[in-house]
């Protein structure tokens, strides 16, 4: 298939409405960025509830056609759907998720809403039984026009799963190593990193210095690039995802956290590549998830 037959991104999202939101302690030993101050449940799971439907609506505003659905109680992650990945051609596949709580994430009522719309499904979720994980666009972020995958490895993304993805799928794949304010590895590529039609942003300085000019250049042969420092890291800079509004026009989806550490020159970049940017305060997500506006779409292409 020509590469102009495929487009970057999409005008339909689902989004999973939180239920119990609190910092998953299953998470919290790959995930650097989550902080438990041991609030209580309803107060956190309120104030969750609160941004996500401010977000929500930012993006129904913007012309972005939003499929709703409800999470599982006791599946405090589930408000970042990770465990599936939607193809244009009909197929959906099934994801392996590395942590307990996680795996319970995959409701059967959502997978029968995804079906009928993508019945062909593809089951990864048996790699669970070995501990192999591969949480979706999560671990891989693609560039869909040029066919181009990169993957940051993690105990969430693991190198074996994603170069199986690649040669299923029909991508070449560049992988490389990241370290953490913490010293251990960013826990999700799409914090490091996104890509959109024209322009892509990437945290070059949480990448391990053998990679990150490979990376870079990759990266820089079929986009313009805005790098991001490790403090933009931790601010969610990395955290975004282009997405298509009103007439058909790209838009940037982040947090206000991430929009205000952006530099007046970054920002101009965005201005110049982007019709919009959607932009909504997440705290609540950002502090006990480490996670943020990109993590909370899961793109139906």
């Amino acid at each position: 298939m020509k590469a102009h037959s495929f487009s970057q991104s999409t005008n339909h999202l689902l989004m999973i409405e939180p239920a119990d939101f609190y910092a998953n302690p299953e998470t919290m030993e790959t995930n650097a960025y989550q902080v438990d101050d041991h609030e209580p449940v309803e107060v956190t799971s309120r104030r969750a509830l609160h941004e996500f439907r401010e977000l929500h609506d930012k993006l129904v505003e913007s012309g972005v056609k939003i499929t709703t659905a409800k999470a599982l109680p006791e599946c405090p992650d589930m408000v970042f759907p990770n465990w599936f990945f939607s193809f244009p051609d009909g197929r959906l596949m099934l994801c392996p998720m590395l942590n307990k709580n996680r795996q319970d994430e995959r409701s059967e009522d959502i997978i029968a809403l995804l079906t009928k719309i993508y019945p062909d499904v593809i089951d990864w979720t048996e790699y669970e039984e070995f501990g192999l994980a591969l949480e979706s666009t999560a671990s891989i972020v693609s560039d869909r026009v040029n066919r181009r995958a990169y993957a940051a490895l993690s105990a969430r993304t693991d190198e074996g799963l994603a170069r199986k993805w690649a040669d299923d799928m029909g991508y070449e794949i560049d992988f490389f190593e990241t370290h953490s304010h913490t010293g251990i590895p960013v826990y999700h590529t799409d914090c490091v990193m996104w890509i959109g039609s024209t322009l892509a942003g990437i945290c070059s300085e949480c990448i391990v210095d053998e990679d990150r000019g490979r990376i870079v250049s990759s990266l820089r042969n079929t986009h313009q690039v805005i790098e991001f420092t490790n403090d933009q890291l931790r601010a969610f800079c990395g955290n975004a995802l282009e997405v298509v509004g009103h007439g058909g026009q790209k838009m940037l989806v982040l947090s206000e956290k991430a929009l205000q550490a952006l530099e007046e020159d970054q920002l101009e970049k965005c201005h110049q590549h982007f019709s919009k940017l959607i932009y909504s305060p997440l705290p609540t997500l950002e502090r006990y998830g480490g996670g943020s506006a990109r993590c909370m779409l899961a793109e139906l292409l």
